[in-house]
């Protein structure tokens, strides 16, 4: 919630209907942190780290937006186009916490989709906002994946959806194994790419030239 005069409340709940799909409590955030740095043996009263539990529960309110919006949403705007060829945006930036260390991952998302037979079409920006709003939620990357092509079958019941994610999980290369530079790909196929091994290649073809 926001004050009268356009601060942050200490608690963010946001609505959807009459039910709240996500809440961000800001002094409970700041709280754990400074407990965090108790645990870790830091004095969170020194110099450097009296604003921290601030800074990171305000870092924390915007990694994990994608929990107080509905990413179908976004994709409730479409065109009539009569389009009924591949859609495919390459490349799109990607950050997501990992939700069993919270630390990041990142990489990069391609996503396409054959309209259905209505012909319409989303807003590209759309497909690279879909995936902004699941990547901002502690996740998996297998789900991730899933979950964007879901919403867009839900959303604008295409003939096929494929979606491909390459990601360098810093769990992996500042901790436990060390394995810096190693990715890990990811897909999600519906509809006609799961069914049509032709279709499914000539996706995957443009994704990876």
């Amino acid at each position: 919630m926001t004050s009268g005069d356009g601060a942050q409340g200490s608690i963010d709940r946001i609505d959807r209907g009459a039910g709240v799909i996500g809440v961000f409590d800001q002094e409970r955030a700041e709280a754990a942190v400074h407990e965090l740095l108790i645990a870790i043996g830091e004095d969170p009263e020194r110099e450097g780290l009296k604003r921290t539990p601030h800074r990171v529960a305000n870092a924390y309110r915007e990694m994990f937006a994608g929990l107080y919006t509905e990413p179908d949403e976004v994709l409730a705007t479409v065109f009539d186009e009569g389009h009924d060829e591949l859609v495919l945006v390459k490349d799109i930036p990607m950050y997501s916490t990992c939700e069993h260390h919270l630390v990041s991952f990142r990489g990069v998302a391609h996503v396409g989709y054959i309209p259905g037979e209505s012909g319409q079409v989303t807003g590209l920006s759309k497909l690279a906002r879909v995936v902004d709003l699941y990547a901002k939620r502690p996740q998996v990357q297998e789900r991730l994946t899933s979950q964007v092509a879901d919403a867009i079958v839900r959303r604008l019941d295409p003939r096929g959806v494929i979606v491909v994610i390459e990601a360098e999980h810093l769990c992996m290369a500042m901790r436990g194994i060390r394995k810096p530079g190693a990715t890990t790909t990811t897909s999600a196929v519906r509809g006609l790419f799961k069914t049509s091994a032709v279709s499914r290649g000539e996706a995957l073809e443009l994704i990876t030239r």
